[in-house]
């Protein structure tokens, strides 16, 4: 199994010129790569191959003067560059023949010098190595100074330098994992969690447990409100709007790794106490377009979910989707009535066949852990929406579409 392992670097002035170089030349023979795919579609004429690409905006562009500042970095930047525009119109016509999964991939656009994310590859070929002193070398670049939170399981095949928005430097290593290794880490139990995530509480467990939302665009929406008005007022292209941008970069960032940082220790736990993690497959791109836009964004349950899945993966335990539509709120996990929708407001409701008193979250969880284990009929209703009753009003049923798809989004 593939993984990246990230890292802080800190890169000395002389090091920062020649990344910044390396930065400009990768975009210009991505960019280069674009318009001449783009120039050969104008012309009615076949793709120009990439052997044919590196030919001509590579090794002949080093040859002209208006390009010989090709030749100051290094070769396997500038052919990675290269790949990547490669992988971007393979991506963009798997997506238009419906081979490829998820939103549509539009054709590839040039990349900017102002791009908040720069980045540059460096392959074995590349020579790039991990010094004794724990430094990384870099050809024509030098040795860069890394933050090093935890050792590499095995050695790298590549690394990627990346700068970000608010002007710090990372080396994302990819590895190739150990199974017999990560089993180790993590013996097998009979444990199995159904998690119904949602807004007041970022996620309730069927045992019951409730973990807070921890809500960190909310706590430092005052910072970034201040930070923002603050680069609105300076004047373009002056060095203080240059120190504000960077400012405000930065409170994001901040945000962001906090919450990533929440979710990498969350997921980590459900993965260690359980052998199978059952979760609700939420429309998240659907819900960040409703009124509760922030608050779902904020929670990031997209990022939380594809943790709980690869790591799943990693350590040989089973990871389970249930469908969006399964009536996981209003059916009774004790005798499995289904009852009608529920109203946020409602957070707990009781039973009217057995006189069961619910907690609305964690009534959820238990359906949800159910479903994803085959043992109840949860599992065939997800798969379709559910119907509305035959003799039903049409307001009736307008209703309580609404109130299903609130359900599912904040329950």
């Amino acid at each position: 199994m593939h993984l990246r392992y990230s890292f802080r670097l800190y890169p000395e002035p002389g090091q920062r010129s020649a990344l910044a170089r390396a930065f400009g030349c990768a975009r210009v023979v991505f960019n280069d790569a674009v318009r001449a795919r783009r120039d050969a579609h104008a012309a009615k004429e076949p793709y120009p191959t990439s052997k044919v690409l590196s030919a001509s905006l590579i090794t002949g562009a080093k040859q002209r003067p208006e390009r010989s500042w090709l030749g100051d970095v290094s070769a396997v930047v500038l052919q990675q560059a290269l790949r990547d525009a490669d992988t971007a119109y393979a991506n963009f016509f798997a997506s238009l023949k419906g081979e490829r999964k998820g939103p549509k991939m539009g054709e590839p656009s040039f990349r900017a010098r102002r791009d908040s994310r720069q980045a540059v590859r460096f392959t074995a070929n590349a020579r790039w190595k991990i010094t004794e002193g724990g430094r990384l070398s870099l050809p024509k670049i030098g040795e860069v100074r890394v933050k090093w939170s935890r050792s590499l399981p095995s050695k790298p095949s590549t690394v990627t330098v990346i700068k970000d928005a608010a002007d710090r430097y990372f080396a994302s290593f990819v590895i190739d994992t150990d199974p017999v290794a990560d089993a180790a880490k993590m013996p097998a139990t009979d444990s199995c969690a159904g998690i119904d995530l949602g807004l007041t509480h970022f996620a309730v467990l069927d045992d019951g447990t409730k973990i807070d939302s921890p809500r960190f665009l909310r706590r430092a929406e005052k910072k970034l409100k201040k930070a923002q008005r603050e680069l609105s007022r300076k004047q373009k292209g002056s060095k203080n709007r240059a120190k504000a941008r960077l400012k405000f970069a930065r409170a994001h960032a901040q945000v962001a790794d906090a919450r990533r940082e929440f979710h990498h220790q969350f997921s980590t736990r459900i993965i260690r106490e359980n052998q199978t993690v059952v979760v609700e497959n939420l429309a998240v791109n659907g819900l960040a377009r409703m009124r509760l836009a922030k608050s779902v964004q904020d929670a990031g349950w997209s990022q939380f979910v594809d943790m709980l899945e690869y790591k799943a993966k990693r350590y040989g335990r089973e990871f389970v989707r249930i469908g969006r539509f399964t009536p996981t709120t209003r059916t009774c996990s004790a005798c499995g009535h289904l009852d009608g929708p529920k109203p946020l407001s409602v957070r707990e409701w009781i039973c009217p066949a057995c006189d069961t008193l619910h907690d609305r979250d964690i009534n959820a969880a238990k359906n949800v852990k159910a479903a994803g284990q085959g043992g109840s009929s949860l599992r065939s209703i997800g798969k379709t929406k559910p119907p509305a009753s035959p003799g039903a009003r049409r307001g009736v049923k307008k209703q309580e579409a609404t109130e299903s798809r609130t359900e599912n989004r904040a329950a």
